[in-house]
């Protein structure tokens, strides 16, 4: 039983890499992101003394830009719109620093390097004053909520198909690849989006996180973070003969997700070699949506890079989902389907 055990093992693949391959990878990537030391903290200098102070900037601040001309609402926009994280503004006495409070890691090392100054500026924490840790996970709970959901349910989908025989009956359908894929994923986005909507609910309602920006703007990033992870799914699903390997496969694509996307670790302290990898995640940019919706208030004008690569993102996988789908189809249209079984959900 020992040697057929391997034996099996051996000619499974994707076990071997969960076994052998993961738990390396894991290792390495964890090593370098686990960090939660901040090095640089983005800043920049208004007021007139503007020029003076930037030459005086401690570590860990590293100068973005000065403006001397603005003042204090000019420091709340750049603050809001995630053009810095610590803004200086020399036009008050003691100058006054403003520090991004819903960037918790790196907010926390400029408080604290701002401590060691003294009396010599005054602090204020915007969007989260009290660093409130659940007020920053809250947001980036929703996604990830999202991302398990849409990734491990809708991974099954087709794969039940396969299994239970009737991908062939699908084959004979008057459908098109790309009309089969929209049919699975419609009620898993529509249950998806309800859960989404009750997680924000209750997060607000227990933590009392507050919800400061535009409603309709946080549905668009959200239903397109739900396009790439629904499509996320199904690419999965084309990919894997059972069950088993579908849910192993989405594991593998959730644990980066988890560990890379700044929702544990803050990307600012991740070596360059690994920041990369998490500039690839979905999760990145709707955790950077959501923080920016919700306790930023930020607007459209801030936050259309993240809604753009969301959907190059979704364009880009169901792409894929639809082409392996359609190679998948190709030899169950050329067998006889006189025996094939109807699919679940669709009558004879």
């Amino acid at each position: 039983m020992i040697l057929k055990e391997f034996r099996e093992l051996r000619r499974d693949r994707r076990t071997v890499a969960m076994l052998v391959v993961l738990p390396v990878l894991l290792l390495v990537v964890f090593g370098y992101a686990a960090n939660f030391t901040i090095d640089s903290v983005a800043t920049q200098v208004v007021g007139p003394g503007a020029e003076h102070a930037a030459a005086a900037l401690p570590e860990p601040f590293d100068l973005q830009g000065t403006d001397p001309s603005a003042g204090a609402d000019e420091a709340h926009r750049l603050l809001r719109d995630n053009e810095a994280d610590v803004v200086v503004d020399t036009g008050t006495v003691p100058p006054t620093v403003y520090v991004d409070g819903s960037n918790l890691f790196v907010a926390q090392a400029a408080v604290a390097a701002l401590g060691r100054l003294g009396d010599q500026v005054s602090t204020e924490v915007l969007f989260n004053p009290d660093l409130t840790t659940s007020w920053v996970m809250v947001p980036g709970l929703v996604g990830l909520i999202l991302a398990f959901i849409g990734t491990i349910i809708t991974s099954i989908g087709l794969v039940r198909e396969r299994q239970t025989g009737t991908l062939e009956q699908l084959a004979v359908m008057p459908l098109r690849p790309s009309d089969v894929i929209v049919g699975k994923i419609a009620p898993y986005f529509i249950l998806a989006s309800l859960d989404m909507l009750v997680v924000t609910l209750l997060g607000v309602w227990i933590f009392d996180v507050p919800f400061v920006g535009n409603p309709v703007l946080f549905a668009a990033g959200a239903a397109g973070f739900l396009l790439v992870v629904l499509g996320f799914g199904v690419l999965i699903s084309t990919a894997s003969q059972t069950q088993g390997q579908a849910i192993q496969l989405a594991i593998m694509t959730l644990l980066p997700q988890i560990l890379l996307s700044g929702f544990i670790f803050p990307l600012a302290a991740m070596p360059p070699g690994v920041r990369w990898i998490g500039y690839c995640l979905p999760l990145t940019y709707f955790i950077q949506l959501s923080q920016g919706i919700m306790l930023r208030g930020a607007g459209i004008d801030s936050l259309w890079p993240a809604l753009v690569v969301l959907t190059g993102m979704a364009a880009v996988v169901f792409t894929a989902a639809v082409l392996r789908f359609r190679r998948d189809l190709a030899p169950a249209r050329r067998r006889p389907h006189a025996h094939a079984p109807a699919p679940s959900g669709v009558a004879a």
